[in-house]
């Protein structure tokens, strides 16, 4: 029945989904009370309920359910959904759902150990949980990492490392990616420096809203010295 809840879900079909996710969420399903969570949180078939879909992500992630972990660790984080902000009860739930699989737990987990949100500072600890944010794909897990390769911070200075993150992290579109990536082209960082390639980058960041990017271009467009 879950599978027949999930896809009515992806077809638009709130209402049907919202129907048979209540009944498995009474029945104790904890995939079900999430989804169900999501939707009370989002008016999806439903008004929206914060304080049910609170009670419904607290039941489903005493079961550790991987989802409920992370949806509650961002109430937790951001202090919204009828929970009072707390960073180190946001963290002990990233961490839990991170050791779940969760890939975007993984870079919230990583990024709060980098900057000693709700927990110590712990460079070598966000290397590792950006490192496996990025072997399932996380963008975002690249780009972090290849900063840290940069700088050598929790792991040995590397720029062929620090390269090939931020190639994936641009390859994958992420404007801080191709804007990073175009810097290494301008400083001969990991790569040969050249100037049109690190200009090409800084366009595409710019173009999908990178601030830093767009006063660079303007920059250049006001300087005579590029036009597009």
């Amino acid at each position: 029945m879950i599978q027949q809840a999930h896809n009515a879900y992806n077809a638009g079909d709130f209402k049907t989904a919202f129907t048979i996710y209540s009944k498995l969420s009474e029945e104790g399903d904890a995939n079900a009370q999430t989804s169900l969570a999501y939707m009370y949180q989002n008016a999806q078939g439903c008004e929206i309920n914060e304080a049910k879909a609170l009670e419904l992500y607290t039941k489903a992630s005493e079961a550790f359910e991987p989802y409920a972990l992370f949806n509650l660790a961002i109430l937790y984080a951001s202090g919204l959904g009828g929970v009072t902000h707390d960073q180190f009860k946001a963290y002990e739930l990233f961490m839990e759902a991170a050791i779940r699989e969760v890939p975007h737990a993984m870079y919230e987990v990583a990024l709060m150990l980098e900057r000693g949100l709700g927990c110590l500072q712990n460079f070598s600890e966000a290397a590792f949980w950006y490192e496996e944010g990025a072997k399932r794909g996380h963008l975002e897990c690249f780009n972090n990492l290849g900063v840290l390769y940069k700088e050598g911070h929790g792991v040995e200075q590397n720029e062929a490392k620090c390269f090939i993150c931020f190639s994936r992290a641009a390859e994958g579109g992420l404007a801080e990616g191709l804007y990073n990536l175009g810097l290494l082209y301008d400083q001969g960082i990991g790569c040969e420096t050249n100037n049109d390639i690190a200009l090409d980058y800084c366009r595409k960041a710019a173009y999908k809203g990178h601030e830093k990017a767009k006063e660079i271009i303007k920059g250049l467009q006001e300087d005579g010295k590029i036009v597009f």
